[in-house]
C-alpha cells in the first residue's frame, strides 16, 4: 500500500507544494500538489527529481564522528559523546573569551523552527549575536532595501498580483531558469493578457528575455543610473502619482533632484543602451495598471546592492505602484526559507517578527518573551565577518548547519585559513562531501527534507508545511 505525504520542495524560494508517495518497499517518488496555490501541480526539472535527495543513500552522514585533536583522526561516537563534547567546549570558550568567541552559521535550508531555536540559543541564552546564515549572501540587501524603502522586511505582493498586472519589470534576474514554475505562471499571464508588457533588465541575453519586450542589456553595475533615468523619464511624461506621494511617502523632491542631475542620453551611454528603449520601458511603466518589479541576485549581490535595490523599488513608489492588486516591488528568494529565517530574525542585526535589534524596547520584549538573559546590543558578525574573526583570533568556535562556506562565500581562501585556525568546529550535515568536514573537530549527521517535520516561508511570505 502506499503512503501520501504533502510537502514543500526544498530548492528555490518558490515553495512549490509536493506529494511524496511511499511505496511498501521504502522507496519514494513525487509529484506536484495539483490542489498547491503556488505551483498548482506543475514542478519544475529540480522538484520533479527531488525525492533522490533522500534515497540515494551513498553520501549520507549516518552517525555522529568525533575528534580529540587536529592530528587525530575522526572517530565514531555516540551523539551523547558528541553533544556533551560540544556543550563543554562552547562553554569553556564563553567563560573564557566571552559569549561573542562562539558563532552559528546557517542556511536558508533550515525549517523555520530550526532557525528560531539556534537564534534563540545564541541571543537570548548564550548572550551572543553572531548568528548569520548563507542567506545574507543572496537576501540582506533585498532587507535592508525593504527596511529603508518601506520600514519592515516584508514583501508587499503575491503571487497571485502576477496575473493582474499588465507591465513587469525583471532586473538581474533569470527566472525563467531559476525560478521556473513562477515564470511558468508569467508565461501564462503574458497568453491570457497579450498586453502583458515585459521588460528585462540584464547585461546577459537570458531564456527570460524571450518573453520581454524589451531588453535592456545593460554594462554591468550600471543598474543604478537605468533606473534613475527610467524614474526621470516617468517624471518628465507625468506618470508620477503625486496623490500617494504626498500622503504615503518621503523624499520625493530629493529623489526628483538626484535624478535630474543626470540626462536620459548621458545615462543610456554609461549603460550602454538605446535611450529609445529606456523611454520605451519608462512608457510600458507609466501605462500600467498594474506594475511589478522582481529581482534577485544581480541587484543583491553587490558592494552596492542596498542602493540598487532602493533604486528600483523607488519606481514602484513614485508610480504609488505598491499596495494595491497586480502591483509592488517583488524580491525574488533564492533559497527555499531565507524569508522564513528572515521572519524569525536569523540574521545577525535582526530580532523575531521583524523586531529592530537596536531598539532597545524590542530587545526588552524578546528578552521577557524568552526568559533568559540580556540580549547583546549590537549586532553579531556577519557571515564574511565570522571568517576574518577566525583568522585573526577575535572567534574561537562555529557551528556550521546545512550549508558550506567553502563553497558559497566570496573568498574561500579567507574561510580555509579561518577553519584551519579555529579552536573548534562543528558540522552538521547530511552528506560526507562538503569540504568543511576536513576541518570539523565533530560531525553532527542532520535529518534531510522528508525526515523531519516543520514549515518554511516562500517568496510570497506563504507558510508551507512539511510533513515527515
Amino acid at each position: 500500500m502506499t503512503e501520501s505525504f504533502k510537502s514543500t520542495c526544498c530548492y528555490c524560494g518558490v515553495g512549490c507544494g509536493i506529494l511524496v508517495h511511499k511505496e511498501k518497499n521504502g522507496s519514494l517518488r513525487v509529484e506536484g500538489d495539483p490542489h498547491h496555490p503556488v505551483n498548482k501541480g506543475m514542478l519544475c526539472s529540480k522538484g520533479m527529481n527531488l525525492h533522490y535527495t533522500v534515497m540515494d543513500t551513498s553520501d549520507r552522514l549516518l552517525y555522529p564522528e568525533m575528534r580529540y585533536s587536529r592530528h587525530q583522526p575522526r572517530q565514531r561516537v555516540s551523539w551523547d559523546e558528541a553533544l556533551d563534547r560540544t556543550a563543554a567546549v562552547f562553554k569553556t570558550l564563553i567563560q573564557k573569551y566571552g559569549p561573542d568567541s562562539v558563532a552559528f552559521y546557517a542556511s536558508g535550508q533550515c525549517l523555520t523552527e530550526e532557525y528560531y531555536v539556534i537564534n534563540k540559543l545564541i541571543k537570548g541564552f548564550i548572550g551572543s549575536n553572531n548568528i548569520d546564515t548563507n542567506s545574507r549572501l543572496c537576501m540582506s540587501s533585498a532587507v535592508v532595501g525593504y527596511k529603508m524603502a518601506l520600514g519592515e522586511d516584508s514583501v508587499p505582493i503575491s503571487y497571485d498580483d502576477i496575473e493582474l498586472a499588465d507591465c513587469i519589470l525583471v532586473a538581474g534576474a533569470n527566472p525563467a531558469w531559476c525560478h521556473p514554475i513562477l515564470w511558468r505562471r508569467v508565461e501564462a499571464a503574458r497568453a491570457t493578457n497579450p498586453n502583458l508588457r515585459v521588460i528585462v533588465s540584464d547585461p546577459r541575453k537570458t531564456q527570460t528575455c524571450s518573453l520581454a519586450n524589451v531588453h535592456l542589456q545593460l554594462n554591468p553595475g550600471t543598474d543604478v543610473v537605468l533606473h534613475h533615468a527610467i524614474g526621470r523619464c516617468l517624471i518628465e511624461e507625468g506618470q508620477v502619482d503625486h496623490d500617494f506621494l504626498t500622503h504615503h511617502a518621503e523624499g520625493y523632491e530629493k529623489y526628483r533632484q538626484t535624478v535630474f542631475e543626470r540626462s536620459v542620453a548621458e545615462a543610456a551611454i554609461i549603460c550602454g543602451v538605446q535611450e529609445a528603449a529606456i523611454r520605451q520601458a519608462a512608457a510600458y511603466i507609466g501605462q500600467a495598471k498594474g506594475f511589478i518589479t522582481m529581482w534577485t541576485m544581480g541587484l543583491n549581490q553587490s558592494v552596492i546592492g542596498v542602493n540598487k535595490n532602493l533604486s528600483l523599488i523607488n519606481l514602484n513608489l513614485i508610480t504609488g505602484h505598491i499596495g494595491k492588486p497586480g502591483s509592488g516591488p517583488f524580491s525574488l528568494t533564492g533559497q527555499p526559507n531565507a524569508m522564513g529565517g528572515r521572519e524569525v530574525g536569523g540574521l545577525s542585526n535582526l530580532l523575531p517578527a521583524h523586531r529592530d535589534l537596536l531598539n532597545p524596547e524590542h530587545r526588552a520584549a524578546v528578552e521577557q518573551f524568552w526568559g533568559g538573559g540580556k540580549i547583546a546590543p549590537r549586532p553579531g558578525l556577519t557571515a564574511t565577518e565570522m571568517f576574518e574573526a577566525l583568522n585573526d583570533g577575535r572567534l574561537k568556535a562555529i557551528w556550521i548547519l546545512c550549508t558550506n562556506p567553502l563553497i558559497s562565500l566570496p573568498d574561500v581562501r579567507l574561510a580555509e585559513e579561518g577553519l584551519k585556525k579555529a579552536k573548534f568546529v562543528v558540522v552538521q550535515d547530511i552528506s560526507n562531501r562538503p569540504e568543511t568536514l576536513a576541518y570539523a573537530d565533530v560531525v553532527l549527521p542532520a535529518a534531510a527534507w522528508t525526515e523531519k517535520e516543520g514549515t518554511m516561508t516562500n517568496s510570497e511570505r506563504r507558510i508551507g508545511y512539511l510533513q515527515k
